[in-house]
């Protein structure tokens, strides 16, 4: 899971720090804020504001403290920091956040999004910042093994992901979940046979789960990106300057060993 560093090469680095913004207008549902120079329009004077579909353990979730933490988190806190603002986070379905109509209330979508050609035709994608597989997962002693004699049990996916899409194309017997929580929870409780979804976080939500197992993994090539408005090249131009800063500085690689462990 390292980020494609070819992905980032011959961007511009615009971190736009220091960037000053000023109020001009209002939308329809809140004030907006924008830059002359740089075109560069927020959602909220002086913040940046951030959609995520919470609990995504480990790119979105609260810590004991109720805090929102992850490693999309860190991500989105280095863009707000590059545009000298504050980080907003506003927690939406992943139905919204999937087919773009979150970015008309937020920014920025940040929610381990797989860059897919049916998304980017409803909304655009910053750079890749996270290369990512589809796994199953099932009980250590069960009679799952793979697709095939997964065949007829009961697996769990996060409805509106590419999790589900997979395992639809497969013939599987899907049930859906709102998030990975829920999802995690039914393989957990025995209620369903088996769930799939990414590596990233179905590998994490079991790593220290007794009994559980990646019975087999599935190299689709997905990448993650962070979604934007359609068209909004000044937000987009914002976004890939700080995953590009964080790229170069090998500061994105610290954040996966330190969300996903030194062994991804």
């Amino acid at each position: 899971m390292k980020i494609s560093t070819r992905a980032l090469t011959g961007l511009a680095v615009t971190a736009a720090a220091g960037l000053a913004l000023t109020a001009c207008s209002s939308g329809d549902s809140a004030a907006q804020s924008s830059d002359a120079d740089t075109g560069l329009t927020l959602m909220n004077e002086g913040k940046l504001t951030v959609c995520s579909d919470l609990p995504y353990e480990p790119f979105e979730f609260r810590d004991e403290n109720g805090e929102i933490v992850g490693f999309d988190m860190d991500i989105a806190s280095e863009i707000a920091a590059d545009l000298d603002v504050e980080l907003n986070v506003l927690d939406d379905g992943f139905e919204g956040i999937q087919s773009g109509l979150a970015l008309n209330k937020c920014d920025i979508s940040i929610s381990s999004i797989s860059i897919t050609e049916e998304r980017k035709g409803n909304m655009d994608f910053s750079t890749p910042y996270m290369d990512d597989d589809l796994t199953l997962v099932a009980p250590a002693d069960g009679e799952i093994e793979d697709l095939e004699s997964a065949a007829g049990k009961r697996v769990a996916v996060q409805t509106g992901t590419t999790g589900e899409t997979y395992a639809q194309e497969q013939g599987l017997t899907a049930v859906g979940f709102e998030d990975a929580g829920l999802q995690l929870e039914a393989l957990k409780a025995g209620t369903v046979d088996a769930a799939l979804g990414n590596v990233s976080v179905l590998g994490y939500g079991i790593a220290d789960e007794e009994g559980f197992e990646r019975v087999e993994d599935y190299e689709t090539g997905e990448q993650l990106g962070i979604s934007i408005k359609k068209g909004n090249s000044a937000m987009a131009e914002a976004v890939n300057g700080t995953l590009e800063r964080l790229d170069e500085s090998d500061k994105l690689d610290e954040l996966e060993e330190k969300w996903f462990g030194a062994s991804n």
